[in-house]
């Protein structure tokens, strides 16, 4: 008698990348997720920084030749009928690691079974199989439907970022930054007399510090005369890594009810603790996620002669629900953010004592 059915589903999905601490980076990628029983497969794996087969920056005659190949029209790429259903972000090689798993058809339905992390031609699942995961039988005709529905080229998820502002430092920093973690970004004064198909290329606008708000609600009338609602990040913080994460989130076009981490506030500390001068002004982070992932937390802090000061907070893993994490009071005296980052998501907040 076949097993009870799953449902199978795709979401968009992003690698979030970002500027890390040390003069590190990590590159943005957007790709499909695959949705088993209402809730993305990836985050059944806990802490795995990975994408499917189906991103959205492959050429379009292998991301339908991916297609195919969860359809079970050409052979498997893995012996034993294997397939990779997660691989590296950064290289896609087999040997960094991938999840794989045995894919066949059982009459009309198609099943996923035997998960395993895999580094080389075979999987061992004794000792690296994903004990409890699956197996998932999905019905035919719902499975089809759904990697058919995918355009020939991908999610085709604007990547590029338009940056409003005078042509000064920190739009050229940011500018910089965005491009090396693989987000495309163009500067200028305005959005005045720019096509219709071009701005429809952009999935986001960063207002700089010289972008007052007339000149905010002339860019947005553009857009909106495109037909395009456009994400406004505020880039006005002096802070390159901080404004790179805000521009990570309005690019996010996942389901907001399909996220991994879903809020980041600051809090008055239940105890406030005093500062070295004596001030008090304690503050928590409160950060919520709906599946067990390592999250990262850094506090950035701005100092009165304009420099940067980064502090790595918290780094570790979460279970899902609400957490409350202390601030030292000297990491987040003045003007100070938060930035909360997981393998496919990232959040940003103003620390308020």
């Amino acid at each position: 008698m076949p097993a009870e059915y799953a449902t199978f589903g795709l979401t968009p999905a992003i690698r979030a990348g970002g500027l890390l601490s040390g003069g590190d980076h990590q590159v943005h990628r957007d790709f499909v997720d695959f949705v088993v029983d209402g809730r993305p497969l990836l985050f059944r794996l806990c802490d795995l920084d990975a994408v499917s087969p189906l991103a959205s920056d492959i050429p379009p005659a292998i991301f339908t030749a991916q297609v195919r190949s969860l359809l079970l029209e050409t052979e498997a790429p893995l012996p034993a009928g294997r397939y990779i259903v997660y691989g590296c972000p950064d290289c896609e090689d087999l040997a960094c690691g991938a999840v794989t798993a045995a894919i066949e058809r059982d009459g009309e339905d198609y099943i996923w079974r035997d998960f395993a992390w895999q580094t080389g031609e075979h999987a061992d699942l004794e000792r690296d199989g994903y004990h409890g995961l699956g197996p998932f039988r999905f019905r035919g005709a719902d499975y089809r439907t759904a990697l058919a529905a995918l355009p020939a080229g991908g999610q085709g998820t604007r990547r590029r970022v338009l940056l409003i502002g005078a042509r000064v430092a920190l739009l050229a920093k940011l500018a910089a930054a965005l491009r090396t973690i693989g987000v495309g970004a163009d500067i200028a004064h305005d959005a005045d007399g720019v096509p219709a198909d071009e701005l429809r290329g952009y999935g986001a606008v960063v207002f700089g510090r010289s972008a007052g708000p007339a000149e905010q609600d002339a860019v947005r009338a553009a857009f909106a005369a495109a037909g395009i609602d456009v994400p406004c990040v505020d880039g006005r913080a002096p802070i390159v890594p901080l404004l790179v994460a805000r521009t990570e989130h309005a690019l996010d076009r996942s389901p907001p009810e399909q996220r991994r981490l879903t809020a980041l506030t600051t809090l008055a500390s239940a105890a406030s603790a005093e500062t070295a001068g004596g001030a008090a002004g304690g503050a928590d982070a409160e950060v919520e996620v709906t599946s067990s992932c390592r999250v990262h937390l850094t506090a950035y802090r701005v100092d009165r002669l304009a420099r940067t000061h980064t502090r790595e907070v918290f780094d570790g893993v979460l279970e899902p629900g609400r957490h409350r994490i202390p601030l030292d009071p000297r990491t987040v005296r003045g003007e100070s953010y938060l930035v909360a980052r997981t393998a496919g998501a990232v959040l940003t907040t103003a620390v308020r004592r």
